[in-house]
């Protein structure tokens, strides 16, 4: 852990495009109440296969011009030519958007090909040759290991690419076990990886939508944590509340041991996230 430490701790919210009036009414709401914290940056997903790619951009620059804060579009390769991901590109240099989450990204159901770029380095690597140091860029990985990775030698070696390829950092898929992520940065820095590696961290509002998240991620949700959940219920309150004091803490060792930031993943809710950003004494 010690190539972290040498890092100020940067904190961030994750969106997802809204799809309906109401979901846009939401969120709008939601970046309003974070924009409060003062976070360094939000950041907004990118459908499969680019299915909301137009969405992305609207979002990005409503939060741009409603909040303030710097937003950072992903931008997924799956499913995309490289005269698209350079139209792209070339948008959002003009509209001053400086941060992009670069990522491989799932293929849409249905689909029969990856497009012109089939991982995430190649991506990172063509926004490089074509924007110069434009774009800080952030890339993904995953301190228990992508659920398609043939063993964990190769997934780490797999991410050092995006790295050589020019990411300046690193955000990990949530994770709720922080030895997994201590474990990982270690392993990162035998490679000679030292960017730094941002800790994903999913606010814990229902069980079911965990569960179904984590099944699809292979995020490991632990088993004392899920017990507790399932004899909660149906009850919100006590799940919400048990949520917030577990994300807490895992928090609060991630930082104690180094970690260089916080990245939450909202859900495009704000209150989880707040009430845990109070709880660290967060001041931005």
């Amino acid at each position: 852990m010690e190539s972290q430490k040498k890092y100020k701790p940067t904190f961030s919210f994750e969106f997802y495009p809204p799809k309906t009036p109401e979901a846009v009414a939401k969120l709008q709401t939601t970046q309003v109440e974070l924009a409060k914290l003062n976070p360094n940056f939000f950041s907004v997903t990118f459908g499969a296969g680019g299915s909301t790619r137009d969405m992305t951009f609207e979002t990005v620059m409503d939060i741009k011009e409603k909040t303030g804060i710097e937003a950072a579009p992903h931008l997924s390769c799956i499913g995309s030519q490289a005269d698209e991901i350079k139209a792209i590109l070339d948008k959002y240099i003009e509209s001053g958007i400086t941060r992009i989450v670069a990522l491989r990204g799932d293929l849409p159901s249905g689909s029969v090909g990856y497009g012109e770029f089939r991982y995430a380095n190649e991506l990172v690597d063509f926004i490089r040759k074509e924007t110069g140091d434009h774009f800080e860029i952030e890339v993904a990985c995953y301190p228990e290991f992508h659920p398609q990775a043939k063993n964990a030698q190769t997934d780490i070696e797999n991410f050092k690419r995006k790295i050589d390829a020019g990411a300046n950092g690193a955000i990990t898929q949530y994770f709720y076990n922080p030895f997994a992520y201590y474990r990982f940065i270690d392993s990162c820095e035998k490679l000679g990886i030292e960017t730094p590696i941002i800790a994903g961290v999913m606010p814990i509002v229902t069980c079911t939508q965990l569960q179904r998240f984590s099944d699809a991620c292979g995020a490991e949700i632990p088993r004392w944590i899920l017990k507790r959940l399932q004899e909660f219920g149906d009850d919100r309150v006590s799940i919400r509340e048990f949520g917030i004091d577990v994300t807490t803490e895992l928090c609060e060792q991630l930082l104690a041991n180094g970690a260089p930031g916080i990245h939450f993943y909202s859900m495009n809710l704000s209150a989880a996230c707040v009430a845990i950003w109070k709880n660290l004494g967060i001041d931005q």
